[in-house]
């Protein structure tokens, strides 16, 4: 647009000037009739062009002069104006005399010839002038002339006036295109700017919600799995929960129900028994009595019509027949008094019989009943079932909002952490450059000194190279003064520059530099005691014979230079001051890098939980590194040292024999001063030295690139005050916890929390982790160790006392660099011997930690029980029935930190110490397995065996062993062990007579680096 503009502006003005240029220059020779009309159309014609072009520019309307185009040739005979029309102008104002119109005629040298349309050349013309003298042809034409020159000069004004009025326009309007023009580009630009950022920001935010797109969707796709395994689990632990309490409801509810029936039937079928048994008996016994009466009364009836007939005789002959009479009716009598009382017998049968029938009712009434609790049981399984299905819908929904809010807790988070590993990556890269640049002028500053001390040291040589050269013209000097006299020195010219000015003729100065010299000395005094020669004066010139003149030895010639050539001078209280400076910037930067790289380090760590398949530079807390090598920093004497400053001395001897981790001793005020029964978890004042001597010596470890694991007690804590009843409960310090805080089911300090979640402790009240303000604490406790203290990790005590899964949320909210927990149980024994089979205790290990998610490892007790006894000729123990390592190595190596012996089994305790004489055996052993290897402090610097075991690390970092490495088991036989790790290394222990060489699966060559002889052998591959 601008250049539209420019282009426009310089037609314009070109057109200005050749019209000028035409009417003054070029048509000098037309008539003036004819020049005026022609100029007019002409310039007429090209701003007619002009207009157009502007009407068809939209951008241009606007600025169009508001004349209409009926005035356009009046407009534009401006154009004649400005050449010719000026000169005529000119002379129509000076014809008032005819001089000064002829005179302004010749002098704007307009000539007389006729136009090609009215005459021939030469012919005359009435009112034309001719010739180059400028007469005029008669005064008829200078009237007309005048006239014409009048009506010019005012249509010149006019055309003046309303050409200056057009042109102010004009440059009016170009003015303000020039201005939108330049708006227009400015706009653009600044659009184009804009357009162009918005489209780098838009393509950047582009590619950014790209990449967390994916990722948010890789971790969604995760989560999504992780929430559907979960809910299937529970689903399916629902459903089994809720299928066996239903199962077991039933089957309850059936057993009874049968239970109840066979009693119904039992005494139904009893009763029946019963009845039937005392009415056979009743009847029974009725008839029989009856049977007996009826006879009785058959036979006294008999006996009586006998008698009565014989009475009836006797009566007849004898009065004395009456009384027989009378003795048959008290018979009689009788007989009906035994029948009165046989009926009421059978009444008593009877109401027997209706007792026995009540029974059998009320015994189906229990039976009717019973049936009616067996179908109210029935209901209420129904119901059971009912309810159960409502709790684990409504416990899916909780699930699933739970989750959503897990997950969307967990994006924030992640995002929160990942803005800040920006923000802190992004630090660690400018203090990166920052010390990188430092190091870089340092080493520029350093060659730059070294290239002067080059040329000072060349500089030097060649001040030799003369001195040797004047030693030698001296030397022929001296003979020549032996030889006659010392008059040659005066004679000789070069006498005095030897003496005196030999030595700034070799400098390589300038002559206003020696002079000075010459006058004001040198600028510091010569580190020697140099001999001044002068010209012996005539008076005390001695004679030539009495000057005894010894010639030096070629020796002593060639010392001269010794002798002569300066020492460098000492440095100057400023440049050592700057010397130092610099080596204290040096160090400086050197531990800032290192402090640096430590830190990216850290950052360099990834969530736990991942399995042992995986990369080498994976970093879990509950491996590591993969690399680690620990060192347990005390024993259960060290409270009686000042012992934080003495493990600090001890730092770089740890780094130079390979250790990457130690363990420090309890770091809390505590009731037992080696730690291990905590008071105020916040107070880190204690036997061991001070908290300020704590993070000296952590420092010192971190300045080795040693990590820090802290030996914290989480299960149990030891209470301050008493309750009102006299019980230990009430807990002091920044964490001043009250019985809700310990479990309930601790016989001897009245918890009021949940029950327990493991073992019980007895000399301590046991922390209830179910508490929300109790894990709130510790998590809270732990986060100020790691960024106030610098511990790098964790040892965890008494893991048998509380969940595991407790332990993982400790280690998702703490992020420790590596995590161990100490779940000690007891080994199998028979007979007092340790059973070859212990895949029970391992798969209690490891089972604590699968309930740690993977987050922690856990100390290999089983295989420091098998040690105990495989190494006394019983070395079959070293290999399960699978031909792997018999302890938790051999199941989950990554997870395993094997250990000989710590401040519990061995030391001044020695609960489980491990055989003296077997040592060296079992460090060999641990020390080129898999797993993570443990040295106590007793070993390592009170045993006499650093150097041993210093040599076994080592071959381990030479060989590149680490925790997840590869075993195979060659050999475990009675005579002793042979193994093959990571294909790098072999190892053997025992008597066997084994090598690499007699081994024929075994690639490579194999050179033996340590020989113990029976005690152990070892072998890298070359």
């Amino acid at each position: 647009m601008e250049s539209s503009a420019a282009l426009l502006m310089s037609k314009r003005s070109s057109f200005y000037t050749s019209s000028v240029v035409n009417i003054s220059c070029n048509q000098r020779s037309a008539p003036i009739g004819h020049f005026a009309p022609a100029a007019i159309t002409r310039a007429s014609q090209i701003q007619t062009r002009k207009l157009n072009a502007v009407k068809g520019n939209p951008l241009r309307r606007d600025f169009l002069p508001s004349h209409q185009p009926s005035n356009l040739a009046t407009r534009e005979s401006c154009f004649f104006g400005q050449g010719g029309a000026r000169r005529l102008a000119g002379a129509s104002g000076a014809s008032r005399t005819l001089i000064n119109v002829r005179s302004r005629i010749v002098g704007s040298s307009f000539k007389t010839e006729p136009a090609a349309s009215e005459s021939a050349p030469g012919e005359r013309a009435g009112g034309v002038l001719e010739g180059e003298n400028g007469t005029l042809a008669n005064s008829s034409d200078v009237e007309a002339l005048r006239a014409a020159l009048q009506a010019a000069e005012q249509k010149a004004k006019a055309a003046a006036t309303e050409k200056e009025k057009a042109l102010q326009a004009l440059h009016d309007a170009e003015k303000r295109i020039e201005e939108y023009a330049a708006n227009m580009i400015a706009t653009a630009e600044e659009a184009m700017n804009e357009v162009e950022g918005a489209k780098e920001t838009f393509r950047a935010e582009l590619e950014r919600v790209s990449q967390e797109k994916r990722e948010v969707e890789a971790k969604l796709a995760e989560a999504q799995s992780d929430a559907v395994q979960l809910a299937v689990r529970v689903e399916e632990m629902a459903v089994s929960a809720i299928k066996e309490r239903a199962e077991a409801s039933a089957e309850d509810a059936s057993y009874r129900i049968a239970q109840a029936q066979a009693m119904a039937a039992d005494a139904k079928v009893a009763v029946e028994q019963r009845i039937r048994k005392a009415a056979d008996e009743a009847a029974a016994a009725v008839i029989n009595e009856a049977r007996a009466t009826i006879e009785d009364a058959l036979a006294a009836a008999s006996l009586a019509q006998k008698q009565a007939r014989s009475a009836e005789a006797a009566l007849q002959d004898n009065m004395g027949v009456l009384d027989k009479l009378a003795q048959a009716e008290a018979d009689a009598s009788r007989s009906e008094q035994a029948r009165a009382r046989l009926e009421s017998e059978l009444r008593v049968v009877q109401m027997e019989v209706q007792r026995l029938r009540d029974e059998v009712i009320q015994a189906e009434a229990r039976a009717k009943s019973a049936e009616a609790r067996i179908a109210a049981a029935e209901a209420a399984v129904a119901e059971i079932q009912r309810n159960s299905e409502e709790v684990a819908g409504r416990r899916e929904k909780e699930l699933a909002g739970a989750l959503e809010s897990f997950k969307l807790a967990a994006q924030a988070k992640e995002d929160a952490v990942r803005i800040a590993y920006e923000n802190e990556n992004e630090k660690l890269r400018k203090a990166t450059e920052a010390a990188q640049n430092a190091a870089k002028m340092k080493e520029t500053s350093w060659e730059r000194r070294y290239r002067a001390l080059e040329q000072a040291l060349r500089a030097s040589e060649q001040q030799v190279d003369a001195w040797r050269a004047r030693a030698v013209a001296v030397e022929d000097l001296m003979k020549q003064v032996k030889a006659k006299g010392f008059d040659v020195l005066r004679e000789a010219g070069e006498a005095r520059d030897l003496f005196n000015g030999g030595r700034m003729s070799n400098m390589l100065l300038s002559d206003s530099q020696r002079w000075e010299l010459l006058a004001n000395g040198p600028r510091r005094d010569s580190p020697f005691n140099v001999p001044k020669y002068g010209l012996p004066t005539r008076s005390s010139q001695p004679a030539i014979d009495d000057v005894p003149v010894e010639l030096p030895s070629p020796d002593s010639v060639w010392s001269i230079a010794d002798f002569i050539i300066p020492t460098p001078a000492p440095v100057k209280p400023e440049e050592k001051e700057e010397l130092t400076r610099e080596v204290e910037d040096r160090v400086a930067i050197e531990k800032e890098r290192q402090r640096l790289e430590r830190r990216m380090l850290r950052h360099k760590r990834e969530k736990p939980g991942e399995s042992d398949v995986g990369t080498d530079d994976t970093w879990e807390s509950g491996t590591g590194s993969g690399e680690e090598i620990v060192f347990q920093g005390f024993h259960w004497e060290s409270h009686r040292h000042p012992w934080y400053q003495e493990l600090a001395a001890k730092a770089g001897d740890l780094a130079e024999c390979g250790f990457t981790t130690v363990w420090l001793p309890p770091p809390t005020e505590s009731v037992a001063p080696q730690g291990y029964m905590p008071v105020d978890l916040y107070n880190l004042n204690t036997p061991y030295g001070s908290q300020e001597e704590l993070k000296k010596c952590i420092d010192a470890m971190h300045e080795h690139n040693i990590q820090v694991l802290g030996d914290v007690v989480l299960n149990h804590r030891c209470a301050s005050k008493q309750s009102p009843d006299g019980t230990w409960n009430i807990f002091g310090g920044k964490l001043a916890w009250g019985p809700n805080a310990i479990v309930r089911d601790d016989p001897n300090f009245k918890g009021q929390g949940n029950p327990s979640s493991g073992d019980i402790f007895h000399a301590a009240p046991n922390i209830d982790h179910s508490q929300e303000f109790v894990r709130h604490d510790i998590k809270g406790w732990l986060e100020w160790l790691r960024k106030d203290i610098g511990y790098d990790g964790w040892r965890l005590d008494f893991v048998r006392g509380f969940w595991g899964g407790w332990v993982k949320e400790y280690i998702e909210s703490s992020k420790p660099s590596f995590a161990i927990g100490e779940y000690w149980d007891s080994l199998a024994y028979e007979n007092g011997q340790v059973c070859y089979n212990q895949d029970a205790h391992r798969q209690r290990i490891i089972n604590w930690i699968n309930a740690t998610g993977g987050a922690a490892s856990a100390f290999d007790v089983t295989t420091k029980g098998i040690l105990h006894s495989a190494l006394h000729n019983e070395y079959w123990r070293l290999i399960d029935p699978q031909g792997k390592p018999p302890g938790v190595m051999g199941w989950w190596p990554s997870r395993a930190v094997t250990f000989l012996e710590n401040h519990d089994t061995g030391s001044t305790q020695a609960h489980w110490p491990f055989p003296r004489d077997k040592l060296l055996q079992g460090y060999a052993y641990i020390l080129t397995h898999p797993g993570t290897p443990t040295v106590f402090y007793d070993h390592l610097y009170d045993f006499g065996m650093h150097d041993q075991i210093a040599d076994l690390l080592k071959a381990r970092i030479r060989a590149g062993i680490k925790c997840r490495s590869p075993i195979k088991i060659l050999h475990a036989t009675m005579e002793g062990y042979a193994a093959v790790i990571d294909k790098k290394l072999c190892m053997k222990i025992g008597h066997l007579d084994w090598s690499p060489a007699k081994e024929n699966n075994l690639e490579g060559r194999w050179g033996r680096t340590l020989d113990r002889g029976t005690d152990y052998q070892i072998w890298e591959k070359e």
